[in-house]
């Protein structure tokens, strides 16, 4: 089922979104803190066989996080510049910046150029996080006007088929000391996950988009589907027992 946008609804940015808080606390970076940084070049790597970027190209890494993938692209020769809305990722990004490497604190929701980059990278589900349909397009469209003609646009996602599939409804973790007691749920437009610290609660929200839905918003902004991935070692997509949704996308001429 193909998503319904309200092109003309206009946006207003909800400075008590829950991610704006979870995003920027010290227990988002402990809970998170062992992502795998060989994963990540390692993927890295295998999208740059597949795109062939030239020397020099302009990337962005949107919703960068501490920067683990900006990093990597920048030392491959590339411009990089990345962009999140947690102002403790961007301060603990900012210490790698060089010459061909910048970090920035920005809402994705909001312009962030027009045919400024040759690729725009949206990894790991930095995406999907807002309550309205509307919110979601608009990134595409952002994303879509800060790319050049013939621009490359990656977004890799969960897969909801399988992510629902696997979905582990409680588990405890025990951090340095620290208890998170994490619960897992969905319903028909997102998936949730509760995550309780001591009396304290945080609550990540998940759109439920499928590649029918990205198709659309994506085709509606000038960008066509070229390729589809179903993990990180960019394995053909499978809709039943595929990990991610990694699509590569081009804006027309």
């Amino acid at each position: 089922m193909k998503t319904k946008i309200n092109h003309t609804e206009k946006i207003e940015i909800n400075n008590s979104a829950w991610f704006r808080h979870w995003f920027d606390s010290s227990f988002y970076h402990q809970l998170y803190g062992d992502r795998d940084e060989r994963e990540a070049a390692n993927f890295i790597d295998e999208l740059l066989v597949e795109l062939t970027p030239t020397k020099g190209a302009t990337m962005l890494d949107l919703g960068c996080g501490n920067g683990r993938h900006s990093k990597y692209l920048a030392s491959k020769g590339f411009q990089v510049t990345g962009l999140d809305l947690a102002a403790s990722s961007i301060r603990m990004a900012k210490k790698f910046q060089t010459s061909n490497l910048n970090f920035y604190r920005h809402d994705m929701r909001l312009p962030f150029g027009n045919n400024r980059f040759d690729y725009v990278l949206n990894f790991f589900t930095s995406f999907g996080y807002f309550k309205s349909d509307h919110e979601n397009y608009q990134v595409i469209s952002n994303m879509a006007n800060s790319l050049v003609e013939g621009g490359v646009l990656i977004i890799d996602y969960l897969n909801v088929p399988f992510a629902e599939q696997n979905l582990i409804s409680a588990e405890k973790k025990e951090i340095d000391g620290v208890i998170y007691d994490i619960e897992r749920w969905t319903d028909e437009r997102f998936f949730f996950k509760k995550i309780t610290i001591g009396n304290m609660e945080y609550t990540e929200q998940v759109a439920r988009l499928s590649l029918s839905d990205f198709d659309f918003m994506l085709s509606k902004n000038g960008l066509q589907i070229e390729r589809v991935f179903g993990d990180y070692c960019l394995k053909e997509y499978s809709y039943e027992t595929s990990p991610r949704l990694i699509l590569v996308a081009r804006k027309s001429g």
